[in-house]
């Protein structure tokens, strides 16, 4: 097995980028496929890929997307963390909408892989990901890659609560 990263960024991104994020996910969410959340995701991947400075890396094992991990950079005062915490002199953030691996390449590295990835080289200062409150152990994983929970939000009225993490960049 060797797994290889490829960025897609704005402008650039392959005719099929959006239908493979969705038949990741797919494949990743195969046990919980009559959830409705889990149903609306082609909607979400259209909205983030759609969205100014959308970034993704995507990782392969050979030809084969093995998972990614995408976001785009969050407009002035729209930031996920601003009722939570008191805003710092620079206030830039990169949202990470999704960090996704399938079942049989979890426990690789892989997510680690991708966010670091995705998280080089950025002029944000800083980055901000939600992770549902109900699982406990993909914070402890966010939190070993330096995220600190600053408060829990529900985005909508049928979204999960989630826990609002953020990372310092720079």
């Amino acid at each position: 097995m060797t797994i290889a990263l490829r960025r897609h960024e704005a402008g650039s991104i392959p005719a099929d980028h959006t239908q493979v994020l969705i038949d990741v996910h797919a494949d990743a969410y195969r046990d919980q496929a009559d959830d409705p959340f889990v149903q609306r995701f082609p909607w979400f991947a259209k909205h983030w890929t759609s969205r100014p400075g959308y970034s993704c890396v995507m990782a392969y094992d050979d030809d084969e997307p093995v998972g990614y991990c995408y976001g785009a950079p969050l407009e002035d005062g729209r930031e996920w963390w601003r009722p939570h915490m008191s805003p710092p002199s620079n206030t830039s953030t990169f949202a990470v909408s999704e960090v996704m691996v399938r079942p049989d390449w979890r426990k690789l590295g892989i997510a680690e892989q991708t966010h670091d990835a995705l998280l080089s080289g950025r002029d944000e200062a800083l980055a901000v990901l939600y992770v549902d409150v109900t699982h406990p152990r993909v914070q402890a994983l966010y939190e070993r890659w330096a995220y600190k929970r600053v408060g829990e939000h529900r985005p909508f009225e049928d979204a999960p609560l989630y826990a609002v993490m953020v990372r310092t960049l720079r």
